[in-house]
């Protein structure tokens, strides 16, 4: 078999949130497809970066005090965890904002203007007045301008398709504040791609880059037929600038303009590609400008447009090779419903790893997952009895029912009569490598499962148990347990794609490591075998409750925090003070009910001879109950503008000899110091001598 040189990426995570469980059927996705291609022999590269420009993350740092590149950074190494809890593994895992990234996008740029591509014009564009931003496509929701279908998305319409700029929708209101924005006008550069419409004709009706059903929606929806009746479709001229403030690269040569995310980020699989050559010594354009290699792109269908128009125009116009093969995938739903974060069914991939083995997951969406756009459903009562009848019932049931009777002796020498079942799932192999090749998983799973159960009644029908009780026996015995281990590694060496845990302690158990996709045509004999350690568990149902718990307390925190969040900016009220001085240690009721907290008067106040920040205010608390308090608030406040006011007091600490006089308490106030004092004080009605509580 020719080596292939393949390079393979996934969609970029966005940085701005966690990775949940529809995210993962693409990741999971990617993860079996690469480690076949390895597993095959040939020469396979996942190149993967985070996306992490766009106004969304300009908007979330503002609001919690933070740096662009500190939100990403954390958001980076929250992803790569959770990637590694399931078992994805990736040659490089870069972020589009980098170096790296942003020299590449300067050169795509200049080789689209040198195309005579780009062209200028003022656009309308909706603008919150209360953020004080434009808003992206994605911070806009509203009626769709075409089948009129609400809660729509401010660049396409997930019922119909039509494609629209937000400020076409119908009823516009920003997801940022809730309001609804205004239309300001700007400039913005956009790429002319009908220029580019022969190109992209032949490129998604011909070959096998795309799909059947993808390349016919394209045709239908944006291309049209030129040779049909009503001819080609005019394509739009896509806006690919956005005006400050932006976080993103700033455009060389339209200062104030930004490269919108959806330029960026697809360039982002070019520049980790970069990232891992200059690690490895190797050219980028071995792999990008060469026609050797394939290029290989697993999408979800909601950004089919940019991947498939876009992307590939972007390509031929800056002289990249283009895409061998888009593989575009449904989405998840959750018991036939689509996922929610407000019921609950986000689900998190941090909550499901508390809770439940990745590689059960990983085998639930590999039985599902086929090579068209079908939706995939998670229903957690088939997910349970699928993982435990399949893997456990009739995989690792081989291994467990067999290894512990020949951990001493090892496997025969010769390979046993099996009656044909080695030979048989040998010759197997092919069918099943097409379909993991074809991204018909679900085909592969069912074609090993009924290896599976022709491998488990010779186990059931040999009894190893009872020929153990036997010692005349001990070599049939050890001839069953090495078909019986022989069948089991086969299974376990068709599943590593999908299941790379399985593998790793399948060669440490037959202490030969799953390397090579060959090794299921030729059996295993005269080799040790380990003490058998538990390969995989059963699926609980407590263990699914609990991360559905989990998770639906996590949906009420959220609703919680963004009421929250509504209400701050409501009212303009920033996150910054708890950032600056963030909460102490708990304490008891014990403990606060210690400080006597006072309604006092301010019958005096007068500045402190010799001191920069003190005044001396004396404090009433009813009757003849006098205090005298040194304050703070010099700078803040005139002492004859506090006369008469009421204030809180701490009226049971401890004196305090001071080189000024007796301080005989503290008054209560917020603010960071200085002119940025704020005296706390009752509502209206409270009387001095009144205790806080």
């Amino acid at each position: 078999m020719n080596q292939r040189k393949i390079l393979v990426t996934a969609a970029l995570p966005y940085a701005n949130g966690a990775v949940h469980l529809g995210h993962l059927v693409e990741y999971i996705q990617t993860d079996i497809w690469v480690r076949f291609q390895k597993l095959r022999g040939h020469n396979c590269k996942f190149m993967w970066a985070d996306d992490t420009h766009g106004t969304a993350i300009m908007i979330r740092a503002r609001k919690e005090g933070r740096s662009e590149t500190e939100v990403i950074a954390e958001a980076n190494a929250e992803h790569q965890r959770d990637f590694q809890g399931f078992q994805i593994a990736y040659d490089n895992y870069g972020s589009t904002h980098s170096e790296e990234n942003q020299k590449l996008c300067g050169e795509v740029w200049q080789s689209i203007r040198d195309a005579g591509l780009v062209k200028e014009k003022d656009v309308d564009q909706l603008f919150d007045v209360e953020q004080g931003t434009f808003l992206a496509d994605r911070f806009v929701t509203g009626t769709c301008p075409e089948c009129h279908e609400p809660g729509q998305a401010g660049d396409n319409c997930s019922k119909c398709g039509a494609t629209y700029s937000p400020a076409e929708l119908i009823d516009p209101l920003s997801t940022l504040s809730g309001t609804k924005p205004e239309i300001r006008s700007a400039k913005h550069l956009f790429i002319e791609l009908e220029q580019l419409h022969g190109f992209l004709q032949d490129w998604t009706q011909s070959g096998d880059h795309l799909q059947p059903e993808v390349a016919n929606y394209l045709k239908g929806h944006f291309l049209g037929d030129p040779d049909s009746e009503e001819g080609a479709k005019p394509l739009r001229d896509w806006d690919i600038s956005r005006p400050a403030p932006y976080f993103g690269f700033e455009i060389p040569d339209s200062p104030g303009n930004f490269w919108y995310v959806w330029f960026d980020a697809p360039i982002g699989y070019i520049a980790s590609t970069q990232q891992w050559c200059e690690k490895n010594d190797q050219s980028l354009d071995d792999w990008w400008k060469n026609d050797v290699a394939e290029i290989h792109h697993f999408i979800g269908k909601d950004i089919t447009y940019f991947h498939t128009l876009f992307w590939p125009g972007m390509l031929k116009a800056a002289g990249y090779s283009l895409p061998t093969k888009v593989h575009i995938h449904g989405f998840l739903t959750v018991n036939g419903r689509k996922m929610s974060k407000r019921e609950g069914t986000a689900f998190k991939a941090s909550t499901y790893l508390k809770h439940l083995d990745p590689s059960a997951l990983r085998y639930y969406y590999a039985s599902k997952l086929g090579a068209r756009l079908d939706d995939l459903d998670l229903n957690f009562e088939e997910f349970t009895s699928k993982v435990n009848a399949d893997l456990v019932g009739k995989v690792v049931n081989l291994a467990s029912r067999s290894a512990k009777f020949v951990k001493n002796v090892g496997l025969s020498v010769t390979y046993p009569d099996d009656g044909g079942l080695f030979q048989q799932a040998a010759k197997a192999g092919d069918e099943i490598a097409a379909a993991y090749e074809n991204c018909e998983y679900n085909k592969a799973m069912r074609l090993i499962l009924e290896l599976a159960d022709r491998a488990n009644p010779f186990v059931e029908n040999a009894e190893p148990w009872n020929l153990k009780k036997d010692e005349s026996k001990a070599n049939e015995l050890q001839d069953v347990c090495t078909v019986a281990l022989n069948l089991f590694r086969q299974l376990v060496i068709y599943l590593s794609p999908v299941l790379p845990e399985l593998a790793e302690k399948t060669g440490v158990l037959l202490n030969d490591p799953i390397e090579s996709w060959d090794q299921s045509k030729s059996p295993l004999t005269g080799t040790d075998v380990s003490k058998f350690k538990h390969m995989m568990k059963r699926i609980e149902e407590k263990d699914v409750k609990a991360m559905e718990e989990e998770s639906k307390a996590e949906a009420d925190a959220t609703v919680a925090a963004e009421q929250a969040s509504a209400a701050s900016d409501q009212y303009g009220d920033s996150g910054q003070p708890m950032i600056d001085e963030p909460l102490t240690e708990e304490c008891t009721i014990d403990d606060f009910v210690k400080v006597d907290l006072r309604v006092a008067r301010v019958v005096n106040a007068e500045h402190v001879e010799g001191a920069r920040k003190l005044l001396k205010l004396t404090l009433s608390l009813g009757g003849e109950h006098r205090r005298q308090v040194f304050a703070g608030i010099k700078a803040a406040y005139e002492p004859e503008k506090l006369i008469g006011r009421q204030v809180v007091m701490v009226a049971n600490l401890k004196p305090r000899q001071m080189k000024f006089g007796l301080s005989e308490g503290m008054v209560c106030a917020s603010g960071p110091g200085g002119e940025e004092v704020f005296l706390l004080s009752p509502d209206e009605g409270a009387k001095p001598g009144q205790r806080v509580h």
